[in-house]
């Protein structure tokens, strides 16, 4: 088996967890490659500083031969992840290091304890949609990966005034939002900024997209589920002099003119994201969002 690693963040205590993975792996003659940035972030720790593992640099070396991608961290983590793994269809067990964890639902105890289960296959595979950003217009020099997993944000630059997002859904006009920004949001990305911006929560399984306006100014503007194989096609404008707006794809950001229009749809790939056998997508919403926390229940 071949597996690689990833992670942004690592600190103290996350040392005799990963130990205890490293030494299961290389009992099991399990192949490791680690990231770059990673393993130089590991070999800071005097307990890890001797590690030797071949290196990958960026996503042009994650080929299809790899079995799992184990990421070390939260979402964030997971979000910047795809931007290596891409359409190569390689699963990825989110080992959450970090807070929420809506994405990474493996704990490091738990991870230790299930490493059995999961090196032999013993788990639930999550196809996750992506949205894909049709456009051209992007620097090509910088590489930016014209997909998300979570949402794709359009934000006003440099401003206080609102903008305008006229938005058409299929060729066809929906409406001219004026917002701070608009978000266009899958099923996984829900839970996130747009749900935040009152947008609902829609179950992974589920095949569609969600626009949810930021701060809008129309008074009866609210977030719209649509079908997943909708095409949606945006036209911003800005007030006064400013001819800049944000375009965010999960955690990367750019700023484009104003002229620039834009069209996204669904992705041609999915993103696979490893459960336990018996996880429940509900269990994991009731317990991150403090349901039923509240002790008159």
């Amino acid at each position: 088996m071949k597996i690689a690693l990833y992670g942004q963040k690592f600190i103290d205590k996350n040392i005799p967890y990963f130990i205890k993975f490293l030494t299961y792996a290389y009992k099991h003659s399990i192949e490791i490659y680690i990231e770059k940035s990673f393993f130089d972030l590991l070999s800071s720790f005097n307990e890890l500083k001797n590690l030797k593992f071949p290196i990958f640099y960026n996503y042009n070396e994650l080929t299809k031969d790899f079995n799992l991608m184990f990421t070390f961290g939260g979402d964030g983590t997971i979000l910047y992840a795809i931007t290596l793994i891409r359409d190569t269809g390689i699963p990825i067990v989110g080992v959450n290091t970090g807070n929420l964890g809506f994405l990474a639902t493996f704990n490091q105890e738990v991870l230790i304890k299930k490493l059995d289960q999961i090196f032999n296959y013993k788990f639930h595979i999550c196809p996750r949609s992506l949205l894909w950003l049709e456009t051209s217009i992007l620097d090509k020099k910088k590489q930016f990966f014209n997909f998300a997993l979570n949402e794709i944000v359009i934000l006003r630059k440099e401003t206080v005034s609102m903008i305008t997002i006229d938005t058409y859904i299929d060729n066809k006009f929906l409406t001219s939002y004026w917002a701070d920004g608009l978000i266009i949001s899958t099923p996984t990305g829900s839970t996130g900024y747009s749900l935040s911006c009152g947008g609902p929560i829609i179950a992974p399984d589920n095949k569609n997209f969600v626009i949810t306006p930021i701060s809008p100014h129309n008074l009866f503007s609210r977030p719209l589920i649509i079908s997943d194989n909708k095409r949606i096609h945006l036209k911003i404008h800005s007030r006064g002099h400013v001819q800049y707006y944000s375009l965010s794809m999960d955690t990367r950001l750019t700023s484009l003119k104003e002229e620039n229009e834009l069209y996204i749809k669904k992705a041609p790939f999915y993103i696979y994201l490893i459960q336990e056998q018996e996880y429940i997508y509900y269990k994991t919403l009731r317990e991150k969002l403090l349901w039923g926390m509240d002790q008159r229940n």
